[in-house]
């Protein structure tokens, strides 16, 4: 079983800045990508920012410069910190990782969604 778990998140003024993290657990072998989607009501989930194993990094175009995605291979944690946030931010944002299990199958897992909120 694996598992992402995320935290942070919240309501924000627009301006603000807020952090979500994710951190994934149980019988982890290794992860590949991580990354974080958001889905806005009524629209579809799309891609915020995605890390590589290796450290590197594609963002949405509507988030580039506002909002970073770093990751902690020790702790299988990915984070996003996020900068001047307008209200168009407003989502549930979740997290995705590619994880190779203990059982060396290829897995693509989903965490349970946090919802931010920013307000004008």
């Amino acid at each position: 079983q694996v598992q992402l778990v995320e935290s942070g998140g919240g309501l924000v003024q627009a301006g603000g800045s807020l952090s979500v993290s994710c951190a994934a657990s149980g019988s982890i072998f290794s992860i590949n990508d991580m990354g974080w989607y958001r889905q806005a009501p009524g629209k579809q989930r799309e891609l915020v920012a995605v890390i590589t194993k290796g450290g590197n990094t594609n963002y949405a175009d509507s988030v580039k410069g506002r909002f970073t995605i770093s990751r902690d291979n020790v702790k299988n944690t990915v984070y996003l910190q996020m900068n001047k946030l307008k209200p168009e931010d407003t989502a549930v944002y979740y997290c995705n990782a590619f994880i190779l299990d203990r059982g060396r199958r290829y897995l693509d897992v989903w965490g349970q969604g946090t919802l931010v909120t920013v307000s004008s």
